[in-house]
């Protein structure tokens, strides 16, 4: 059967890794950090998310896990809330905040209990293997494999990068990510959540003083996150941030901010990067997820499309995989275009949705009278904002094109 190297283990590679070896084809999954154990990863996973997992049936998985609903929306204009809308705004489950790092973990543990997984941690991918193709260039030649820095070389009738935003192996196939426009950076806080919070966890918005951010209780027992929008330009400049964010935060919190300021991390710098490749394969090679498209960071899309890749891919790659190994090649990379045509439109779509979503925040922010003004009347334009807002959030929460699992 034909073997296939995943590059990457985050949430696609690991789950791709583990759908593919469930179904007997031989994996080699390589990451190359020694563990789970970052600073950053999103945790927000949308009714679509919950879906493509419960598709592949890793509902008992995540109930293994720190998880943790979201109770509601809300959004703050100059000390006044515009509107709450309660979860799950319709769908079956609400939006739920998973731990990343137990996640991916129970991921790997499971694919490891397939004789046919093959696990490298620790290691990073140096290059591509190509089959030399007479006159031809290297671009139009065939993906083989990978090279590891450690010296190791292996070969694969398929790659698949799953490798992240930054993805090495999208750079050493020559595939081009074609960015947008860069209009925000983001600075990650974790502190103590306030009493009461887990019970009630909101994920809560704030426009004020020219200031966008937004808090919420992580899926991690007894923390606050709290994520602020910069310019890509503006410095990291160290603050007294507990003072910043009492004279920001709604009025409820003001007090647990000023009693917590020392428990406050430092923060972390989320460089956001938003685009798409044209191309997402060459032959013997597919990308995936981030490394095929980062997605901005409004509603938390990245983890929930790239769930939804995987079940594409699996639809399409396993009646091939599963085939005899002399009919592999050209019918792998029919497939390769296939994943490609069905999942663009969806992430075209996606990002158009964030950029609007991210536009009208961008307004709130800039213009004091706009701001004024819905704050004032509130109680009259907050029900009419609530329902339009919530009507606009469907696609980004359900997704926008039908995915099923078939295999």
């Amino acid at each position: 059967m034909p073997k296939v190297v995943i590059v990457g283990a985050g949430p696609t590679g690991a789950t791709l890794a583990l759908m593919l070896a469930q179904r007997g084809v031989p994996i080699t999954l390589i990451e190359a950090a020694r563990d789970f154990k970052r600073q950053f990863r999103g945790e927000a996973l949308m009714p679509s998310g919950l879906d493509a997992l419960s598709q592949m049936g890793l509902n008992p998985l995540l109930k293994t896990i720190p998880h943790r609903p979201l109770s509601a929306w809300e959004f703050w204009l100059n000390d006044r809330r515009l509107f709450r809308v309660d979860e799950p705004l319709g769908s079956a489950r609400p939006c739920t905040l998973v731990s990343q790092p137990p996640l991916l973990e129970a991921l790997v543990q499971a694919a490891q209990r397939n004789p046919n997984f093959e696990w490298i941690a620790g290691t990073t991918v140096k290059d591509l293997l190509w089959q030399s193709d007479g006159e031809a260039s290297q671009t139009e030649n065939r993906v083989t494999g990978v090279h590891l820095t450690d010296g190791r070389t292996l070969q694969a009738d398929l790659v698949i990068g799953a490798d992240g935003r930054a993805s090495v192996i999208r750079q050493k196939a020559e595939l081009t990510l074609k960015t947008q426009p860069k209009s925000i950076d983001v600075l990650w806080f974790k502190l103590p959540a306030p009493s009461g919070y887990a019970a009630d966890n909101r994920f809560c918005t704030v426009v004020k003083s020219g200031r966008v951010f937004s808090l919420f209780h992580g899926a991690e027992e007894g923390k606050m996150h709290l994520a602020w929008a910069i310019a890509p330009e503006e410095p990291t400049e160290q603050k007294d941030w507990a003072t910043t964010f009492a004279a920001l935060v709604p009025p409820e919190l003001v007090e647990h901010f000023r009693a917590v300021g020392d428990n406050i991390s430092s923060p972390l710098r989320l460089s956001v990067v938003v685009g798409r490749c044209d191309r997402w394969h060459r032959p013997g090679l597919l990308l995936l997820g981030d490394a095929a498209h980062p997605m901005s960071p409004v509603r938390a899309q990245g983890i929930n499309l790239a769930l939804r890749d995987v079940i594409v891919a699996i639809n399409h790659l396993v009646p091939v995989l599963q085939r005899s190994e002399n009919a592999a090649s050209a019918a792998i990379d029919r497939a390769l275009v296939s994943i490609q045509a069905e999942r663009e439109p969806e992430i075209i779509q996606a990002q158009k949705l964030q950029a609007h979503e991210a536009s009208r925040g961008e307004l709130l922010r800039r213009f004091e009278v706009l701001r004024q003004g819905l704050s004032q009347f509130s109680p009259l334009v907050g029900p009419l904002v609530k329902r339009v807002w919530t009507q606009q959030q469907r696609p980004l929460r359900e997704g926008i094109t039908p995915v099923r699992l078939e295999v």
